[in-house]
């Protein structure tokens, strides 16, 4: 079963393409020759091309180590210290993200005696603005809440602290390795399109040996919180669909379709009508003492009482001036005629010079066949070349020295 935006029913064997605009889209497919109607919502779809939504953020904050916490006169304290964030990242569409973040600080602590350490930590972090989901998407929203949870990887070094609980067999352990997890909340405020404020809080779940020691709780914690400026490439900025926008465009090609598809009826109702006066009735050629030559095989038909010449006998005309051009030093009476049985014969006169005069000016006009080859003969109602009488609705040529 296909589905079509465009509506398709059958009319007498030939398909028919038509669209219909509502406040949740109408479309039509055909299933088993039965038109199915179903309702489509008319919803923005949002996504980012590949150089879009790309930023940079750089920030200051503080550490608090959440570690082994223990002085003998019971004076262990926490202690927070500085930290510094790096970090680029994308926007996948307005509601999804993703950064590669980066921190470096000292963390101090008590345990026994006092300690510190230094280190870096770098986090790849899945982010989701919750605003954009929750209350519809704004790209000049001043104000979002952006949770993100992360994987990263932390490098801890420069130990100065009493007796480490960890040791290898060439003495204390120098540096550590550890994988942590995290969770945290940024909020988020625009101050342009390539500019936002950011400040958010971190908390890092490690195993027990962070710090260098691994006793007491089974997890170490480190809570980070960063202020800092986010600058957005390009501008922050999301392309969007909605199915429906299309709409208008498909019902202006439908109405395109359904002209041609009148004009369409039209000539098969002209070609259905000359076909029924085959075989073409014999020509009858007047006398005409004025001219020397016989008469051209091109002709120009006219519909009744009138004196426009139709696309279709426009090709005569040209082929005419074809001819002209090339016999430079041929002339031409165009001689015009009408149908007996319409009109006076003093209007058909008339009628008959109009014709010649039209012709006439194209050749002329359009053509550039000089006036001095061309000549007019208005021959009216009183002479019928032809025996079908709709017939001498026309204008004919012939060659005159």
């Amino acid at each position: 079963m296909k589905k079509f935006l465009l509506s398709i029913v059958a009319v007498g064997g030939t398909g028919m393409f038509y669209a219909t605009e509502l406040s949740a889209q109408e479309t039509y497919y055909v299933e088993e020759d039965v038109v199915v109607t179903e309702v489509v919502p008319c919803d923005n779809h949002y996504y980012s091309t590949s150089g879009d939504n790309w930023f940079l953020q750089i920030g200051a904050g503080m550490n608090l180590p959440m570690l082994e916490n223990y002085l003998p006169d019971g004076d262990a304290k926490r202690h927070i210290t500085a930290a510094y964030n790096v970090g680029f990242g994308k926007w996948m569409s307005p509601y999804l993200g993703w950064r590669i973040s980066g921190l470096y600080g000292a963390i101090h602590w008590d345990n026994q005696v006092y300690s510190k350490a230094k280190y870096v930590n770098a986090n790849f972090d899945l982010m989701w603005d919750m605003f954009n989901s929750v209350g519809g998407v704004n790209t000049d929203r001043v104000f979002s809440i952006v949770p993100f949870v992360g994987l990263g990887a932390t490098y801890t070094w420069d130990f100065n602290h009493g007796t480490p609980a960890i040791r290898t067999s060439y003495g204390d352990k120098p540096n550590t390795w550890t994988m942590p997890v995290s969770a945290g909340l940024q909020f988020r405020f625009r101050l342009s399109k390539y500019v936002d404020f950011f400040a958010e809080g971190r908390a890092q779940f490690y195993g027990d040996n962070f710090n260098n020691y691994a006793y007491g709780e089974p997890i170490d914690v480190n809570i980070t919180a960063i202020g800092g400026i986010t600058y957005n490439i390009g501008g922050s900025d999301f392309k969007n669909c909605n199915p429906c926008d299309y709409v208008g465009y498909i019902n202006t090609l439908n109405n395109q379709v359904n002209e041609m598809r009148g004009e369409l009826a039209l000539c098969a109702a002209a070609l259905a009508k000359a076909e029924s006066q085959l075989p073409c009735p014999d020509i009858v050629i007047p006398d005409c003492p004025e001219t020397d030559g016989a008469v051209m095989m091109s002709t120009v038909h006219f519909a009744i009482d009138s004196y426009m010449i139709t696309d279709a006998e426009m090709v005569n005309v040209y082929n005419v001036a074809q001819w002209l051009k090339a016999n430079p030093d041929e002339k031409v009476v165009i001689m015009g005629y009408a149908d007996k049985n319409t009109g006076s014969s003093t209007y058909n006169m008339e009628l008959s010079k109009k014709r010649a005069q039209q012709v006439y000016d194209i050749l002329v006009k359009t053509y550039g066949i000089k006036a001095s080859r061309l000549s007019i003969k208005a021959m009216g109602s009183d002479t019928q070349p032809y025996s079908t009488n709709d017939w001498n609705r026309i204008v004919i040529f012939s060659p005159t020295k």
